[in-house]
């Protein structure tokens, strides 16, 4: 019998059977089935490991009412389906009395029996099987960076950072080296593959790199990695955040995010070797089709209105819509690559405070948009374009990102194909979200403006 004859008989096909075993085996006690709503937050229900079989063939019902951006009441019963390639133990629940494991799932519309048009990993599998129609696979490799602060008496998060370390720094300025060391075995036994960790630019930051895949699994591995990197420094009593700009005047926290497209047959069809940089014209259209997308994808790459407190200049972080081979100064980079198969572009600008499947389903359509409309590449720019005055931008022709939540949204809503991309559910549901944050936002008074204004007006 087949999986898919396995499935079609309310049976369980070989790699669910194969999870039911280890569950055994590794004397599993709950089963944790996890999913994001549309701002990323993930969820989860718990339920006993005796429910896994169930979980597989029937799937675990649940009011998506109660979930920000899903449905109304009237259409509130709603299905988990969990990924059986997706099953992992978490490393901090493994003790005496038995462990707990996870199973990412998808959200399915009890009343069509359809996937849910508004799961976030629903919208990013439409985006991969787009490129698959195309005759690509679809590879990422984000860069997620976070701060480590100390916790108060009462165990609630500080800004005060846990060491004076900076960019590659060793102890004793970086004091975090053995709690990114327990995150990497955390990692490690949940299926990551760490290439590399190291203290980052601000102090009290990191960041830890894990290699490429699917564009799927590594969405699912983003979500996972922020939930163990929490979980792994709150042993350690400290708080870890993926704010992007925690505190003012330095360096915020980015999620670049490297990406290329692979053909049915192997081969990485953003090289090619006679190029100056290169990059094959394929790989030439899908970054095209980024730059012309950035303002909208900005929305959806950089949520929150703090987001836009990291891309100013001066700080690291790309706001000039442009790309170069040579420097870190525009917004796509092309990085140095030592064999064919690693040929890729990086985009600079999305924080990790972003929902990865939305994120990444953005950068895919806008990609695949520039090679089918066969867009243009401008030529790179291999200056500094931080040390650019307004009229030699001009005269590059460089825009920039917008320069808040609420122009990024604006950009979004102009967007058709980004919304396209998200879907009517989605995009209607995020944008009416967004502009809530924003709007709330505007009207606050700061403690800036307090000390700046109240007595001197």
């Amino acid at each position: 019998m087949t999986d898919e004859t396995a499935a079609a008989d309310g049976g369980l096909t070989a790699e669910e059977q194969d999870v039911i075993d280890e569950i055994d085996e590794e004397n599993v006690d709950f089963l944790r089935l996890q999913f994001t709503d549309i701002l990323g937050t993930v969820k989860n229900v718990s339920v006993p490991a005796s429910q896994a079989e169930k979980a597989f063939t029937e799937g675990i019902y649940f009011d998506g009412s109660s979930i920000d951006g899903f449905v109304r009441i009237q259409e509130s019963d709603m299905r988990l389906d969990p990924d059986p390639s997706t099953f992992a133990i978490l490393p901090w629940r493994d003790d005496e009395e038995g462990a707990t494991a996870r199973l990412i799932c998808d959200v399915i519309d009890t009343s069509t029996g359809e996937p849910f048009s508004g799961d976030p990993r629903g919208v990013l599998k439409s985006a991969i099987e787009r490129a698959n129609e195309m005759g690509y696979e679809v590879n990422m490799a984000p860069e997620p960076e976070f701060f480590l602060f100390e916790e108060d008496e009462d165990g609630r998060a500080t800004t005060v950072t846990n060491d004076a370390g900076g960019y590659f720094d060793l102890a004793p300025k970086d004091l975090a080296g053995d709690v990114r060391r327990d995150i990497i075995y955390g990692l490690e036994s949940m299926g990551f593959d760490i290439e590399a960790s190291h203290h980052e630019v601000a102090q009290g930051q990191h960041e830890i790199n894990f290699t490429y895949d699917d564009a799927l699994s590594t969405a699912d591995n983003v979500a996972t990695f922020r939930a163990v990197v929490r979980a792994i420094a709150a042993e350690h009593d400290l708080h870890a955040t993926f704010m992007p700009k925690p505190i003012a005047r330095i360096n915020g926290s980015g999620m670049h995010t490297h990406m290329s497209l692979f053909t049915t047959d192997g081969e990485n069809a953003f090289h090619d070797g006679d190029d100056e940089f290169n990059l094959s014209d394929t790989a030439k259209s899908y970054l095209a089709g980024i730059l012309e997308h950035a303002p909208a994808i900005t929305a959806i790459a950089d949520p929150t209105v703090n987001s836009y407190k990291r891309l100013v200049p001066g700080y690291e972080a790309p706001v000039y819509v442009a790309w170069s081979d040579r420097n870190r100064s525009a917004l796509i980079r092309k990085p140095a690559a030592r064999v064919p198969a690693a040929s890729r572009i990086e985009l600079r600008s999305p924080d990790p405070s972003c929902n990865p499947y939305l994120a990444f389903a953005a950068m895919i359509h806008a990609g695949l948009d520039g090679i089918e409309r066969d867009l243009d590449c401008p030529e790179p720019v291999r200056e500094n374009i931080y040390e650019f005055d307004e009229e030699k931008r001009e005269e590059y022709g460089i825009t920039t990102l917008p320069s808040n939540l609420g122009e990024a949204v604006a950009a979004l809503e102009e967007d058709e194909v980004i919304q396209n991309a998200l879907g009517d559910h989605v995009s209607e549901k995020f944008v009416e979200a967004k502009s809530q944050e924003f709007g709330e936002y505007i009207v606050e008074v700061s403690d800036w403006e307090i000390d700046r204004y109240l007595e001197k007006f």
